[in-house]
């Protein structure tokens, strides 16, 4: 009978649990068919052992409550101003954007020091040590990148965004907002990366962003053991929750120097609440959050200062910074409609797999009965493909010859491939790696430079960080200069490793993954445009540019792994200037995501689901035979509610108190009165937290005599309001309430012993606004005939009712009239 112990029982969270503890169902389901390919109109069903994962996850009440130790507290605080919010949104996005700074450094640092030693070796023909140092320098920073993930914080691995998603739709998903987890997050996430794993750093700027929002906000650290006395009046949850919003904003700024994408992601994908005032602050943070990385990144290149301080170069602040633009035509649209399909064909099938292998995963680590050997086979994991992805990158460019630059010259005179000097002259990029081929002489010529160097394709892809590589797939005026042999296995083989390492026991994000990955096939569609057409640099044909089409390609797989529109668009246009394709890109997205809804669910939300972290759209899709989508307006509340509903009296014993927390898992109770004439009616609702907290403080019992029953009388200085409402379901002296309990259940002294619940209840005015976790369902005399949660408004839960009730009523319909069904109305 413990807290600690058996934490569903009592209510509390125990969302920070690992992946071992999830259903034996869910570990063996690997092979059960219908559980990655289901339309994003198809509501995902779970398993039994699935729903009582989800059972384990508490709701987080963003609104005040109203109670009178609210009141209280509000009393206290100082009157409402805008300048203090305004401070802290900038705060947050200087902290955020310095956060990004000192990342992209890092990585950058790491990575030219494996990739410039191993070409040294690579030049010389060692391969042996070239594969030696690679492997060995690459794994060391996976190891530690990994261990800490393992050991110490879970929660820190993957990119954070599926769990932001899901407590800011109003889950507690524990330890995601902890210290310790960004300390963690950070350092594994610069090592892995670094290391040169298939994975970007964007995704876990995100999470790193909420993390800031969620702790500086607040002035004050359960970890660091202080509190300040600053902005006491954001310690609340509503705003908390505005700060977490503005702080993932802030991080998409920082990563991708988008300022209003990461607005219109926050908006779009992760926040589930918002409103103007949010948009403009969030929008001051973002702005903030990029400006702040900007300026550092303006002086500092492998923390090396440059001496440009304040000077922001397109070429050094713009991501993916294309040189010129080109012209479009409307024949472009054709091969970016098809891009749109290949994306979202593509992307429903990296989520497919994705989400098989997490499956595979955990059903083999579930076999494990060893918690030693469980960590080592998750530590082992990410070793085993940095270990792969290290000889692919050292081996795989030796099965391809050397590529001669695009404009040199010979005794027959200059290169084919080369354009006359009155045309816009075709190259090949300076930075293209050499690996094992020849360097030649240079001679420029009227401004162009010639030469008889050679490199080698699929080292100039693999022998870089991701973000490099994008930047030669997204190069302009070279369309030859990566031909079809490399593209393809470059595709297939970084398509398996990026899928494979997203979900391992790292902090890692997907995006450059999905960049890299469309920017692959979408080159292969231009260079196939090119080879059918021919060269064009100026006139009627110059759209048809290798790089144009990868950069639509691009944005076509993100958008068929994520569905994301509005943000997806900005954020491609701000990460690469090129405005004129602008149109394209929005094409080849909505094509994408029509493409992939039809066959998965979002990557994320599918993560959601993985995960079983309850999460409510805010319009689900109910459908009735397969087909007919059913009009929820048909129905009434008492169609979805559980009934009956267990409901508590205002002035309760301390002995029933505590056996409804033993014996019942609900996190929260209505609350009724009588009426003179018998019947006991609705008044408010208590949760589960809140009687914990009463239950922790003996000195508020009283007899029944002695009961104070008006609100102006209750001493609420007794009641700490933090304790209250910061805890969302989690009590850091459970270990003195479980004793506290046992005392209470087993003594019948306390069932004379009385609480009057109305210091927590919210005032009859506010209590059907402010109890929105757990909607009471009450007849027309006010009359508790059941509760609605937000698991009861989950889709899949709402479709099981609702075809029950349909069941129900066409049984009732045919005993009254045989022979005739009975029709419920559908909605086409």
């Amino acid at each position: 009978m413990s807290l600690v112990r058996n934490p569903s029982k009592y209510g509390v969270s125990s969302s920070h649990a690992d992946e071992d503890t999830l259903p034996t169902a869910t570990q063996t389901s690997f092979f059960q068919k219908g559980r990655e390919f289901e339309s994003r109109y198809v509501n995902h069903h779970y398993t039994e052992e699935e729903r009582d994962k989800l059972g384990t996850f508490e709701s987080v009440d963003y609104l005040p409550p109203h109670s009178a130790v609210y009141k209280n507290w509000l009393k206290q605080q100082p009157s409402r101003l805008d300048w203090d919010r305004w401070v802290m949104m900038g705060m947050i996005g200087f902290t955020v954007g310095f956060i990004g700074f000192l990342m992209h450094q890092l990585i950058d640092v790491i990575s030219e020091i494996k990739w410039d030693k191993a070409s040294e070796f690579i030049e010389k023909r060692d391969f042996a040590l070239a594969w030696v140092w690679v492997i060995g320098y690459s794994v060391l920073f996976v190891i530690a990148s990994s261990v800490p993930v393992v050991y110490y914080r879970p929660s820190a691995g993957g990119s954070g965004i599926p769990e932001l998603i899901g407590f800011l739709n109003g889950t507690v998903v524990r330890h995601i907002f902890n210290f310790q987890t960004m300390v963690v997050k950070f350092f594994s996430c610069v090592c892995a990366v670094g290391a040169g794993l298939p994975i970007g750093p964007e995704g876990p700027m995100i999470h790193l962003g909420s993390l800031v929002g969620a702790g500086l906000s607040q002035f004050r650290s359960e970890t660091l053991k202080f509190k300040l006395p600053f902005f006491e009046r954001f310690r609340n949850t509503e705003d908390r929750r505005n700060f977490i919003s503005a702080g993932a904003a802030a991080g998409v700024a920082s990563a991708f120097g988008a300022p209003v994408g990461g607005l219109l992601f926050s908006m779009e994908e992760v926040s589930s609440f918002w409103n103007m005032k949010l948009s403009w602050q969030t929008f001051f943070a973002c702005m903030v959050s990029t400006f702040t990385t900007d300026l550092f990144n303006s002086a500092f290149e492998g923390f090396k200062y440059q001496g440009d301080f304040g000077a922001f170069k397109a070429e050094k602040n713009i991501l993916f910074q294309i040189s010129h633009g080109i012209g479009l035509n409307i024949l472009a649209f054709i091969p970016t409609v098809i891009l749109g399909i290949i994306g979202g064909l593509l992307g429903a099938v990296f989520t497919f797999i994705n989400l098989k292998i997490a499956r595979f995963r955990r059903s083999q680590i579930s076999k494990i009965n060893s918690k030693h050997w469980k960590n080592v086979a998750k530590l082992s994991e990410p070793v085993l493909i940095m270990i792969i992805t290290g000889t692919a990158s050292v081996f795989l460019p030796a099965g391809f010859g050397c590529t001669p630059f695009q404009c040199f010259f010979s005794s027959g005179g200059y290169s084919k491939k080369c354009l006359t000097e009155s045309q816009h002259p075709l190259h090949t990029e300076r930075d293209v790696r050499r690996y094992t081929c020849p360097v030649g002489v240079s001679e420029i010529i009227n401004g162009t430079e010639f030469t008889n160097s050679s490199f080698n394709e699929v080292a100039t892809l693999l022998f870089v960080t991701g973000e490099k590589a994008i930047h030669h797939l997204f190069s302009r005026d070279t369309p030859h200069e990566l031909g079809y042999a490399s593209l393809f296995t470059v595709l297939v083989v970084y398509f398996l490793l990026a899928c494979w390492a997203a979900g391992t026991a790292i902090s890692s994000g997907l995006v450059v993954p999905m960049l890299f990955i469309g920017g692959t096939y979408g080159r292969i569609i231009g260079r196939i445009m090119v080879d059918l057409f021919g060269v064009h640099t100026t006139g009627y044909w110059a759209w048809m540019d290798p790089g144009a089409f990868a950069l639509i390609g691009a944005a076509s797989f993100f958008g068929g792994v994520s569905r994301l529109t509005m943000s997806l668009t900005v954020i491609m246009m701000e990460i690469t200037n090129d405005i004129q394709f602008l149109l394209p890109i929005m094409v080849a997205i909505m094509v994408a995501k029509w493409v992939g809804d039809f066959a998965t669910h979002p990557l994320y939300h599918a993560l959601l689901e993985l995960k079983c972290i309850p999460f409510l759209d805010s319009e689900p899709v109910i459908l009735h035979e397969g087909s007919k989508a059913i009009n929820l307006e048909l129905f009434k509340a008492g169609d979805a509610m559980s009934s009956p509903a267990i409901v508590v009296h205002k002035v309760e014993s301390v002995y029933r108190l505590t056996h409804l927390l033993l014996d019942t898992p609900h996190g929260g109770y209505p609350v009724v009165i009588k009426t003179e004439i018998g019947d006991e009616v609705f008044f408010g609702l208590i949760t589960r937290n809140d009687i914990m907290v009463l239950l922790s403080r003996d000195d508020i019992f009283c007899s029944r005599d002695n009961l104070s029953l008006q609100e102006e009388e209750l001493d609420v200085k007794r009641i700490d309001y933090y304790q209250m409402h910061q805890g969302y379901g989690y009590l850091k002296d459970a270990e003195r309430l479980n004793a506290q309990l046992d005392n209470y259940a087993e003594n019948l002294h306390y069932q004379e012993l009385f609480i009057d619940l109305v210091y927590v209840l919210p005032s009859q005015a506010r209590c059907f606004v402010d109890c929105h976790l757990h909607l009471t369902v009450v007849d027309e005399r006010n009359r508790v005939k059941g509760i609605i949660t937000r698991k009861d408004l989950m889709g899949f839960q709402m479709e099981e009712r609702i075809h029950k009730f349909l069941h129900k009523s066409s049984q009732d319909q045919e005993m009254q009239h045989p022979g005739h069904q009975f029709n419920v109305e559908m909605s086409q």
